[in-house]
């Protein structure tokens, strides 16, 4: 199979010192021997030493800026592959261990990467080409790293050329997940999903809403921050403002960049919460420039530095105000602590890390703990080879445990362990002392099975690759002068909630919510938000609910509407109410006083009965039609104000339905006995043959008043039937239901009223042709001031009962059935009342034929002279009642004219009927 060899060169500054590079070995930061390999990337320095601004030579400079958190990572990998060599989990097999530098830089990551694609047991680390690299054997056979994401990018697209699992303690960016893309890659933390939703979750329960973001400006921030974006925005919180630093401190921009960003910080004065997504050194720089500044913020810290010693023993920290944090959960780590202790027994041949450590010691002893941080953090390479040599050295473990983050500490420890029971599985039935035993795709697929067991619990990779572990809370408390990293909760991302271990920390979580952090003031609960011209939806305006709506939370975006008709709310409501429901109840003051009307006009009817009853025999009772007539008409009054108690109360169905028909037939039955008592008064007192014919014809009692009754009485039954009245809820007032009844078709309620009308008019009509009748008996005057009294009432009516809303409707119609009864009542009866209680002398047979002989006497002379005006024949001149006398030769001696139809009697003219003779004929037809 054709190949092509690539060397790897030992590209180093060109200097007189130990750590120049004169073969590839010299490229390891630490190694031991092993049957089987594992490579370690660690950026154990924080920077690349640039001479120029852009290289001009394909050399990789030396490093500085020692970092004591990431070298006690590459500890806790010696310490936990010790371990697994002196236990029985690879009883048969030895791990060794090459952990390289990548000084936080990609290029120098990439050059160790290729160092780990190069050939087992070649002397010149040769690199083939292949096609299929299935049996490929290459230096080791699995990562762990590296310390940053943008460096596991990198590594892992070139690991991922021969499958070589790479396991990840500290890198969390999102996209690292992506099967498709890394394959390769795994990590024994969560991804940056799970805390940037922590972190919007902490903002969002917290109550702020108006953030800062600082980011750097490399792969791991840009993904930081745009998947904090999403989680802030799913949490309604805005950002105002994101700020980016240069990923690398060499850039001649970093300065001028923190400048700029912390001038943001002071010129936004409501942004009081601001996010840093940075590793330590620049958080280190930041953070020197806020103090200078008297920045008092709350800061929310990454896994990258949230329990970074060397930051929280800045001087004057606690001017910079409360820094909250995410790290990552830790189990116990007393066994590396142990490790620590002895450490400076081992031996610093094969680790150039610890022995850069040792010599670091040396040199800044004689510094107080802020200054020995920042010297050993801030020394080159070089520069410790010209200053450390023959001076006494010293061993500071206690320096070490100080600056010990068991998060990382823990994941890394896991990684070790999920990559040695994964060669666990791949070993039990072959010998894995030889190394194309186990192929590194092999125990790629192993990895994805793994379970360890931590702290009793199971731990597995899931289909991305992660682990999903807890996060724990840190808040940074100073404690005794000193700076405190202590865990306020934990939080599930699972479950997404934070769990507290007793009140007090649960205390400590809800002091952080004193401070605000918002565009705009919380909109109270019957509030909502309403949006101004700004981009952000959190700057906004607190407007109060309209009616109707409400709001129960606060910063709500929208008041929800009452959901049911029958509630309602007021502006600036924080609930629903339930409306009150209105109707015309009995114990309403307007509603007693149509009862005692209605009452009244009961006993009135009563009382009517009884008077009439008692004079049954007398003239007038007898000229009203009799006592049978008034019974029924007396009845159909009774009904009628009967009808009114319908109207009063709470509505239901049998009251709907009863009400108007009750009304509609009691009063056709009432207005069609007054037509034929107008009918038979009209034809009583008739002297015009033509018409007495007419009303004869016409003047049937029983059917007519059966006929007119019986119409009302199917239009009811085909409304009852077809559209019957209901009740009905009316909502058209806002804080309260109208209980009422639907008449159902309002055609058919106009067509029983209209029907009314029309039998009232017809009677009217008879009434007013008989208004001229004697004057003592002239029921048909007062018949026709009954029904003008009904029409006028039901005409006023009419507007206001169609501009009348409210529980008062029905009252609007029990007034108009009230005067129309009353009217008609009082027109046929009351004035016959008065007669026979007040002027019985004229409730006498006598009486009643001399008024109706005076009356006939003048309506005969009046009928006598229109015939003999319409018999005679026009003349010249207009013929006189002496001519007329003359062409009879009707003139007696006396002088007296006697006409035809007449008779003289002692001297008078009199028509021919006697007087007692047309009394009794009138009083009879009556």
């Amino acid at each position: 199979m054709a190949f092509v060899s690539f060397l790897i060169p030992c590209l180093m500054v060109s200097t007189d010192t130990a750590f120049s590079c004169q073969n590839p070995a010299d490229f390891v930061g630490a190694s031991s021997p092993g049957d089987i390999i594992i490579g370690g990337l660690f950026a154990v320095h924080s920077k690349m030493l640039r001479p120029e601004e852009y290289p001009i030579k394909p050399i990789i400079q030396n490093c500085a800026g020692f970092e004591i958190q990431i070298f006690l990572q590459t500890l806790a990998m010696i310490h936990a592959i010790e371990t697994i060599n002196n236990s029985t989990l690879l009883p048969q097999v030895t791990l060794g261990y090459e952990i390289y530098d990548t000084c936080a830089d990609v290029t120098k990551a990439m050059a160790s990467a290729l160092r780990f694609l190069a050939k087992a047991n070649s002397s010149e680390d040769v690199v083939e080409f292949r096609c299929n690299y299935s049996d490929y054997v290459p230096r080791i056979k699995a990562v762990t790293g590296a310390s940053y994401s943008e460096v596991s990018m990198a590594v892992s697209r070139l690991l991922a050329l021969q499958l070589i699992p790479q396991v990840s303690p500290a890198s969390s960016a999102e996209i690292l997940s992506d099967k498709i893309r890394f394959p390769s890659f795994f990590r024994t933390i969560p991804s940056d999903f799970h805390q940037t939703r922590a972190m919007a979750h902490l903002i969002c329960e917290s109550g702020w809403n108006w953030i800062g973001v600082i980011a750097t400006d490399d792969d791991n921030g840009r993904f930081a921050l745009e998947s904090f974006g999403v989680q802030a925005m799913a949490n309604n919180v805005c950002i105002a403002f994101k700020e980016l630093l240069p990923a690398y401190l060499s850039d001649n921009t970093f300065q001028s960049k923190v400048d700029h960003a912390i001038e943001k910080i002071v010129k936004e004065t409501e942004v009081n919460v601001i996010v840093v997504f940075m590793r330590q050194i620049h958080v280190l720089k930041l953070f020197k420039k806020a103090i200078e500044r008297n920045v008092n913020k709350i800061w929310i810290a990454s896994d990258n530095w949230s329990a970074a010693v060397k930051i929280s023993s800045i001087p004057n920290i606690k001017q910079l105000g409360t820094i909250v944090g995410f790290g990552f959960k830790s189990g116990d780590i007393s066994a590396f602590q142990d490790f620590l202790r002895n450490l400076h027994e081992k031996s610093t041949e094969n680790n150039k890390f610890l022995h850069e450590y040792m010599m670091l010691l040396s040199l800044c002893a004689h510094m107080d703990y802020h200054d020995f941080q920042m010297c050993i953090s801030n020394q080159s390479q070089d520069d410790l080879l010209q200053n450390v040599e023959d001076k006494y050295q010293i061993w500071g473990d206690d320096f070490l445990k100080a600056h010990i983050e068991p998060g990382f500490i823990h994941s890394t420890e896991l990684a070790v362990y999920a990559i040695a029971h994964a060669i666990k599985a791949q070993c039990q039935d072959r010998d894995c002392k030889d190394p194309s035993a186990v192929a590194p795709w092999q125990l790629l697929e192993e990895l994805k099975n793994v379970t360890i067991i931590n702290d009793d619990k199971e731990i597995k990779f899931d289909s991305n690759g992660d682990i999903s572990t807890r996060y724990s809370v840190l808040l940074w408390k100073e404690i005794d002068g000193r700076m405190e990293i202590t865990t306020m909760a934990e939080y599930d991302p699972e479950k997404g909630g934070f769990i507290f271990e007793d009140e007090e920390k649960k205390k400590e979580f809800l002091d952080l919510k004193k401070v605000q952090s918002t565009c705009s003031q919380h909109c109270r609960p019957g509030q909502m938000k309403k949006v101004t011209e700004s981009p952000h939806t959190c700057c906004y305006e607190c407007v109060y609910c309209p009616e109707n709506h409400y709001s129960n939370q606060t910063d709500m975006d929208y008041c929800y509407r009452c959901s049911n008709k029958s509630y309602w709310a007021p502006i600036n409501s924080t609930t629903c109410y339930r409306k009150t429901i209105h109707f015309l109840t009995w114990t309403n003051w307007f509603a007693v006083f149509l009862l005692l009307l209605s009452a009244f006009g009961v006993v009135l009817v009563l009382s009517v009965s009884v008077i009439f009853t008692k004079n049954v025999h007398t003239p007038v009772v007898k000229a009203s039609g009799g006592l049978t007539v008034c019974y029924i008409i007396l009845f159909s009054h009774f009904l009628i104000f009967l009808s009114t108690v319908f109207f009063i109360d709470e509505p239901t169905e049998l009251k709907c339905k009863t009400r108007q028909a009750l009304f509609g037939i009691s009063f056709a039955l009432c207005v069609s006995c007054i037509l034929i008592k107008s009918l038979k008064i009209l034809l009583a007192f008739s002297f015009d043959p033509k018409l007495q014919n007419f009303l004869k014809c016409l003047y049937k009692p029983v059917p007519t008043v059966v006929t007119c009754t019986g119409i009302q009485v199917i239009i009811c039954t085909f409304w009852l039937i077809f559209r019957a009245p209901f009740v009905e809820q009316n909502f058209s007032m806002p804080r309260a239901i109208i209980l009422q009844c639907n008449e159902g078709s309002i055609v058919a309620f106009g067509i029983m009223l209209s029907y009314i009308a029309a039998l009232a008019f017809i009677c009217f009509i008879f009434a007013f042709k008989g208004r001229k009748l004697p004057e003592n008996y002239n029921e048909a005057k007062f018949i026709t001031f009954g029904m003008l009294i009904y029409f006028i009432a039901w005409i006023v009516f009419i507007p206001v009962y169609a501009t009348t809303f409210g529980k008062y409707l029905p009252a609007v119609e029990i007034i108009v059935v009230l005067i129309s009864n009353y009217g008609i009542l009082c027109c046929t009866f009351l004035p016959k009342c008065y007669i026979i209680i007040y002027k019985q002398e004229t409730n006498t047979k006598s009486a009643f034929l001399k008024m109706i002989y005076t009356y006939s006497t003048k309506s005969a002379s009046s009928v006598a002279v229109s015939q003999i005006s319409l018999d005679s024949k026009p003349s010249s001149s207009q013929a006189t009642v002496p001519d007329l006398c003359k062409s009879e030769n009707s003139v007696h001696g006396n002088g007296h004219c006697q006409l035809p139809g007449q008779k003289l009697i002692k001297g008078k003219v009199f028509p021919k009927t006697t007087p007692r003779t047309v009394g009794r004929k009138r009083l009879s037809s009556i």
